[in-house]
């Protein structure tokens, strides 16, 4: 493992051109927002006007559009509300607790008791298409609407709109006052146009978990009390007007004493999302860090947070150099970290998270977020049905930076995704574990989706390196984001871009772990020995096949290594333990649920013989991998 830190830390750091999505005939739409927004912190309610071009560069001739309108979720009544209720293990955060009639303690929706100055909603009037009044009716958190005039494929259509909307107390994400105080968390808060794809469209109700947008430009203007500094998506056009820490180096900014208000103007390129979060007692730090990128900090001035908020700085620029070099470069000028929501979320060129935690866990939180800007916002995937593309895909590079930037020392019997194997080892032997491929929203309980999306999900990657090895592993992470980024990629396409890099045939691979949940079980069936010849006979018990890494120690601390090939790869890996002498045996056939090989032993004792000494392979049941076996 020390080797492998060495060598993400010393890949190519070259800058790769921006390509579009290579497969044949691949299309995306596209959006330009140009929104004014005027907020009211007393009320926490806003106006707005929105102009929205939007491209139709699909094959289809479209006739109707939908909107999400997120804020509407936070309502007694509303899907969020209900789903709270339904859920065995609903979010904490999202719940109180209170005492029944019959003494239990129970757990309530803390959306069903909200009052009207409490909710948050999003309302859209006057919504035309290039100037004609259109029709639409709002559905929960989805605007349907119907198109005054059809959008033929490749052309444009102009929608406006004026929209009010009130930022709920705080309960997932999104709101205001936070429980550290931040007045405003202002994330999925204007009506945002859905995706529509390959697959159709996707207008799918905000019940809690993920998202999916439409690549394209914002400018936005937001006008708010001159008090608060606010932090977010896109880069800031008048910061010589507005000061609050965004100003050059030598300006001096004054604000007229009669002023009340401030309006804020971002422009924000080539994204699929626009967050920001407000305070009237955030401090804002800047720092350079790679690539001449400017890391904006926002946080409350209080003691408990300001000492770990200034000694996170410099691990977010190594966080942000570390994720350059293993997957390629953050294409943008601006990435802010920000004190707010309720956990830490991702949003484009900027995250919230919450502040008042300690050091090692405000690194960790920010190196997960920040790292969502490659599997997520660069690298689109429809994480509402891919969620452990994004989410585990993030957790397994986030772990090998905080692991590097924090200097720790991995021992060479340490695995330093223990934690993940356990966590989906668990999640088996509970039973009631779900496909990879199930919808984020249709998880039977939070446990299960958090296993899956996060450790599963980060298990595919250190599994491939264990099928493909970690230098094919990691080459594949930085051409599939070079191939696919400002697209929105599936699981086919990480897969191929895997068969690109490795030579081996992995459809198997990405069939069986993410779309069933067959298990991987292999054990040590028998050990002969005789005169010299040894006979092992392994046996598969689970479903899935894997090629397998056979380590023979003997009694002299001499070793030899056997691999199995899984005859579905057609290929070969190379040697993981270059030391260690390999032999390489006939491929086992799926079909076959047992497979023998012999092997001289010149004389020598065996001591061990071990199924995966990496133990990347996620086998359920490692008692019988080891031969003779441990007493448990």
């Amino acid at each position: 493992m020390k080797n492998l830190l060495f060598f993400i830390v010393c890949i190519s750091t070259s800058v790769f051109a921006q390509h579009n999505n290579p497969n044949k005939g691949y299309w995306q739409q596209h959006a330009k927002y140009k929104m004014n927004v005027d907020m009211d912190v007393k009320s926490f309610a806003y106006t707005g006007t929105q102009e929205l071009v939007y491209t139709n560069n699909s094959p289809d001739t479209l006739k109707n559009v939908y909107y999400h309108l997120y804020f509407n979720a936070f309502q007694p009544g509303s899907e969020m509300d209900a789903r709270l209720t339904a859920i065995a293990d609903p979010d904490k955060r999202m719940v109180k607790s209170f005492k029944a009639p019959d003494g239990q303690i129970k757990k309530q929706s803390k959306i069903a008791d909200m009052k009207p100055n409490e909710i948050g909603f999003l309302k859209v009037t006057n919504l035309k298409q290039d100037g004609v009044a259109l029709t639409s009716k709002v559905v929960g958190t989805v605007l349907e609407v119907v198109l005054a005039k059809p959008l033929l494929p490749g052309t444009s259509t102009t929608f406006t709109m004026n929209f009010e909307g009130q930022a709920p107390v705080m309960v997932r994400r999104a709101g205001r006052n936070s429980e550290e105080g931040v007045a405003l968390s202002m994330t999925q808060w204007f009506p945002k146009m859905a995706e529509f794809d390959f697959e159709g469209w996707h207008a799918d109700p905000y019940i809690g978990r993920e998202f999916h947008g439409v690549w394209g430009d914002f400018d936005v203007k937001i006008t708010i009390d001159k008090n608060y500094t606010i932090g977010g998506t896109g880069y800031l056009q008048n910061k010589n007007e507005i000061g609050h820490g965004y100003e050059d180096e030598g300006v001096v900014v004054k604000h007229d004493k009669k002023q009340k208000k401030l309006t804020w103007h971002f422009i924000a390129p080539n994204v699929h999302d626009f967050a920001w979060g407000a305070d009237n007692d955030f401090i804002h730090d800047k720092v350079i860090g790679p690539n001449n990128v400017e890391l904006h900090f926002f946080y409350k001035n209080k003691p408990n947070v300001v000492e770990n908020w200034k000694k996170l700085q410099p691990k977010t620029v190594a966080l942000l150099d570390f994720f350059n070099k293993a997957i390629g470069e953050y294409p943008y000028k601006q990435y802010s970290v920000i004190q707010g929501g309720d956990g830490g979320m991702e949003y484009a060129m900027c995250t919230l998270i919450t502040g008042e935690r300690s050091l090692p866990s405000l690194i960790g939180v920010t190196a997960h977020e920040l790292a969502h800007m490659w599997f997520q916002h660069i690298l689109a995937t429809n994480e509402s049905k891919h969620e452990w593309m994004d989410e585990g895909f993030t957790s397994f590079i986030s772990d090998f930076a905080v692991n590097q930037i924090m200097e720790k020392e991995n021992q060479e019997d340490e695995h330093p995704f223990a934690s993940m194997y356990a966590n989906y080892y668990y999640m088996v032997k509970k039973g009631g574990e779900q496909p990879l491929t199930t919808h984020a929203d249709r998880f039977d309980d939070n446990m299960n989706y958090g296993i899956s999306a996060y450790s599963k999900g980060a298990i595919f990657i250190t599994q491939l390196a264990y099928v493909i090895g970690w230098d094919n592993t990691f080459k594949t992470l930085k051409r599939y984001y070079n191939d696919y980024k400002f697209s929105h990629p599936t699981p086919n396409d990480f897969k191929r871009t895997a068969e690109r890099v490795s030579g081996a045939n992995l459809d198997w691979y990405l069939v069986d772990f993410t779309q069933t949940t067959n298990t991987i079980d292999y054990g040590i069936k028998s050990v002969n020995e005789n005169a010299g010849q040894t006979k092992v006979v392994l046996e598969r018990i689970g479903r899935m096949p894997m090629p397998l890494d056979i380590l023979v120690i003997y009694e002299d601390d001499t070793t030899e290594s056997f691999y199995i090939p899984n005859t579905l790869m057609r290929w070969i890996k190379e040697n993981p333990y270059p030391e260690i002498k390999r032999s390489v045996l006939k491929p086992w056939d799926w079909a076959y649920s047992t497979y023998d090989f012999s092997f001289d032993t010149k004389g020598k004792k065996i001591k061990n013989i071990v199924i995966d000494p990496s133990q990347l392979m996620a086998d359920i049941d490692q008692k019988n991998n080891v031969y003779p076996q441990v007493a448990q």
